[in-house]
Parts: C-alpha cells; sequence; structure tokens
C-alpha cells in the first residue's frame, strides 16, 4: 500500500517495466477507483543478474480516492494495445490532493486527479519463467 509519494515511488520502481493491453485498465468512477492487472517484471530476483532465467507475475494495481483519468498519446479504442509502464509520479498539490501520473514508453501516459495518495499493489499469480530482462540507457 502507499499512503504516500514516497511510498508511491517504491510501487514505481516495482512495477517498472510491467506490461498490460490497454483493455485491463478501468476507471470505476462510483467507486473513485483507477485499476489494472499487468505482467511485471520481478526486479527483486533480477536486478544485479546479467543472465536468466528471469521472471514476470500478474499484479494486480489499484488507486483509490480518484476524481477523473485523462488519458493522453494512448488509443483507449484499441483493447489489445500493449503498454510497457516506465514510472509512476506524483505531483502533489498544496492541500494533499494531487495528480498521479503513470507514464508509459513511446510517449502515452495516463493522469489520475487524486484526493490523496491511496495506492495499492497485489501479485496474482506465481512467477513465470521469461528470458528476457528489460534493458535500459545508463
Amino acid at each position: 500500500m502507499a499512503g504516500d509519494g514516497e511510498d508511491l515511488a517504491i510501487i514505481s520502481t516495482v512495477l517498472q517495466d510491467a506490461v498490460a493491453k490497454l483493455g485491463d485498465f478501468a476507471f470505476l468512477p462510483d467507486q473513485r477507483r483507477f485499476a489494472f492487472v499487468a505482467n511485471r517484471f520481478c526486479w527483486e530476483c533480477a536486478a544485479d543478474r546479467k543472465r536468466g532465467p528471469f521472471a514476470r507475475v500478474r499484479a494486480g494495481v489499484h488507486f483509490d480516492d480518484v476524481k477523473s483519468t485523462k488519458f493522453q498519446n494512448l488509443r483507449t479504442d484499441a483493447k489489445d494495445a500493449v503498454v510497457e509502464l516506465l514510472a509512476i509520479r506524483f505531483e502533489e498539490s498544496e492541500d494533499g490532493a494531487g495528480a498521479i501520473t503513470l507514464d508509459f514508453a513511446g510517449g502515452g501516459a495516463v493522469r489520475l486527479e487524486v484526493e490523496s495518495v491511496n495506492a495499492y499493489l497485489s501479485d496474482m499469480s506465481d512467477p513465470w519463467r521469461t528470458r528476457a530482462k528489460p534493458e535500459h540507457e545508463e
């Protein structure tokens, strides 16, 4: 669970390079919740290793106290389109509310206007093997 920007930065690190289909994202305005499922890379098992095998796991993520959402440079009608999460950022306003932005490879983003940081991450499956480790330019 993340209750502030520092906690959210930890969730961002865990979810770096997670892949998801756009059809697996949902805003539930009556519940004030934004949720999605993704296949996250298990960085906690592989950060210092150069060779595999590596692992991914299915994870569920949701944000509560969401007032509105805005998709930027993402085709929401392309439900099978796959996106790669790069980072999650929080921009706090003076009253503790603010905006959470999910940044994706290729310049897409989802911006959540929130009353407060209230985020949850939960692994939903056993890990499975993958040979590829995401690479980043230094």
